[in-house]
């Protein structure tokens, strides 16, 4: 199929970085968030991130504007209804992405793709929500979206060949790296990450080393640039917990289990690099 006009569910972090995204491949774009406040600190994020390409020399001026001339914000739901694929990027909340996706289905053309972001939930549990489960996937984009060249496309086992393959030539044409995955927990690249930072996390619980010298070790034992309490801190802790915990109750593995440490550091609001403090603190 021919994706002209895509449109996004939720312009934050993960969000615009998908708008700015497909804007700059020259998709029409139409971007929704629930009030205008949250609209207009969304748009404020893409804006951001082409100046700061115009101050590396990436960009230029006018095409930035050519970029932000192909994209729309809404806080109506009903303005999706002329799009041939809609990429949800809200929450991880099983239950929002399930109203969403009911909305979408009674509102979009009927060839219309609908997928969505999520790093860990069951996408056929989404799917269920719509009466076309063949037209949903999963296009998991990692952050930074623009930076980041791997998209991760999970098949529920209901998703149709046909879908399989327009969601592959969406993501060739936003020069990403494709892979794909089976609609189980995690996926592939958080199936085999988490653990890794839940033991960074746990390392660090029981006084077994610094901070520091966990993520050194890493850095340079391994060529990692991250050790994986920065990277927790990059990815945001919230998001980290949500995903494994996830993760667990699906697979009841204890390697997924939310150490004590991550659970205290989310009631103490220390979400990592967005809020300021994590493991580490940021200016």
């Amino acid at each position: 199929m021919n994706i002209k006009k895509v449109g996004i569910v939720g312009c934050g972090q993960m969000g615009s970085g998908i708008v700015q995204l497909c804007a700059q491949a020259g998709f029409d774009v139409i971007v929704s968030e629930v009030n205008e406040t949250l609209l207009k600190k969304g748009l404020s994020l893409v804006n951001f991130s082409l100046d700061k390409g115009i101050e590396r020399g990436k960009l230029s001026l006018t095409e930035k504007e050519t970029i932000l001339n192909h994209i729309q914000g809404t806080t109506k739901i009903a303005d999706f209804k002329d799009c041939d694929l809609v990429i949800e990027a809200a929450i991880e909340n099983i239950d929002l992405k399930k109203k969403i996706f009911s909305e979408l289905d009674n509102l979009c053309p009927k060839n219309c793709i609908l997928a969505t972001n999520t790093s860990c939930l069951a996408i056929i549990d989404i799917s269920v929500a719509t009466k076309r489960p063949e037209k949903i996937l999963g296009l998991h984009f990692f952050n930074p979206v623009a930076a980041m060249k791997l998209l991760e496309i999970v098949t529920t086992i209901a998703t149709s060949r046909e879908t399989l393959e327009a969601g592959k030539a969406f993501g060739k044409s936003l020069n990403k790296t494709i892979v794909v995955s089976k609609d189980s927990p995690g996926f592939i690249v958080n199936r085999l990450a988490m653990p890794f930072i839940l033991n960074g996390i746990r390392m660090y619980e029981s006084g077994f080393a610094t901070r520091e010298d966990i993520d050194t070790a890493i850095n340079l034992g391994l060529n990692h640039p991250m050790g994986p309490l920065a990277l927790a801190d990059f990815i945001g802790l919230d998001t980290i917990y949500f995903a494994v915990s996830a993760i667990y109750e699906e697979l009841k593995d204890p390697q997924y289990a939310p150490p004590v440490l991550l659970k205290k550091m989310l009631v103490a609001g220390w979400l990592g690099r967005k809020t300021g403090k994590g493991f580490y603190e940021y200016k």
